[in-house]
Order: structure tokens, then sequence, then C-alpha cells
């Protein structure tokens, strides 16, 4: 899953991506209003956290831009100020939620997580697949009840392909969701990264659909 974090406080910032890509996020940064806005309508976030007082443009007028422009990510404001006011004018401006600052960073990745959830459809943080399970919680994964030890790319990978089980995901959509802005990417990885998560789950609920990409399908069938 790949997040935008758009904070000017740099040591918040810091900290903000920090913790998300220790949670196994790609995240990209911006630190002012006019940056945010540009990504937003150019990347393929599955979330953002969006501080309201921003430099260059303010967090609301990004947000309204962003909504007016068909542009749906799901968006988790973050606001110094406590007037009931802001944070009407942020839900009117198509806020998905907010946080308070001072807040607990463990309330805001789980307040991360619910987003992404329900943007997927999906209202129990633990995602089923067959005997496949997701628990994003905790980041952890069991197949038939057995533990699986993943890597941090092979979990970002099974992670986005069972929140968006039954579709197809191409390989570019993979590789736009699971490598922040920065990395070097490589299509051709996806596929090795697919081949070690069906070695390692054992079960066949990876389905490779020709010319197209990938789906994670609930039924299994035989090889």
């Amino acid at each position: 899953m790949r997040l935008l974090v758009v904070e000017d406080d740099p040591d918040l910032r810091r900290q903000l991506v920090t913790t998300l890509r220790g949670d196994g996020y790609a995240v990209d940064e911006a630190e002012d209003g006019e940056e945010a806005e540009y990504l937003g309508e150019v990347e393929p976030y599955d979330a953002v956290v969006l501080d309201l007082g921003l430099p260059i443009k303010d967090g609301v007028s990004v947000l309204k831009a962003w909504r007016a422009g068909g542009i749906n990510k799901p968006v988790l404001i973050l606001t110094a100020r406590d007037q009931w006011s802001e944070k009407v004018a942020g839900f009117d401006a198509g806020a998905d939620d907010y946080l308070t600052k001072p807040f607990q960073m463990e309330e805001l990745q789980a307040r991360i997580k619910a987003l992404i959830r329900r943007a997927a459809g999906h209202a129990s943080p633990v995602l089923e697949c067959g005997p496949v399970r997701v628990d994003t919680s905790a980041a952890t994964v069991t197949v038939d009840g057995k533990a699986i030890s993943l890597t941090g790319h092979e979990y970002k990978l099974l992670s986005y392909l069972i929140h968006h089980a039954n579709s197809i995901v191409s390989r570019t959509e993979l590789t736009e969701h699971i490598y922040d802005q920065d990395f070097d990417r490589d299509s051709n990885t996806i596929e090795v990264f697919v081949g070690r998560l069906r070695k390692k789950l054992g079960v066949d609920v990876i389905k490779t659909v020709r010319g197209l990409g990938y789906r994670m399908e609930h039924a299994i069938e035989s090889a």
C-alpha cells in the first residue's frame, strides 16, 4: 500500500514517514499544499495524511481541488486547530477522517489501516482468501492456521492483492502501489515476488490472468 504524508513540520513529517514505512507502507512526502496537490493528481495513493495548516496552499483547498477533479482516495486530515468549525470544513471538503494534534501515533496507524480497508470494501482487519488469512492490524499471515514468514515486499504485494481479492490487478498497478516515488521501479520484479509468494503460501490462490495481471481468488483450484 502506498501513502502520501503532507506535513510542513519537518520533525513531525519525518516521524510520520518513519513510522508508516515501519508498518510496511510505501510512503511519499510533501511539505506544502502545492506539491501535495500535484502528487495527489498524478500518483495512485491508497490513502493520504493531510495537514490543514500548510504553506502556499492550505489543506482544505488542496482537498477541495482533489475532490473537484474526481480524486476520491481516502484522506485523513491533521490539524492543530481544535475548533469544531475547522473539522467541519475539512469534512465538507471531502475528508474521510481526522486527528487533532497532538495525537498518539498508534491511533493514526489504526485509522490509516481502517481507511484503507473501508476503501476496499472491508470492515474487518482480518482478510481471508481460501485458507490464506492476513491480519492487517498485526501484519501477520497464516495458511490453514500455520504462520507464514514473508519479506516486507512480499507482504506488501499479498496485502494489496487480498485487499482487492477477485479483481484483476495489473503488474503496473502493483508496482505503483508497493513502491514509493523514489524507488527504482521495475515491474519485472513483481513476477519474482509473485513466484516467491506462491511457493511460500503453498496454495493456488494467486492466478495469472494472461496479458492483464493477477487475481487473488477465494476458490482454490488444483494446479
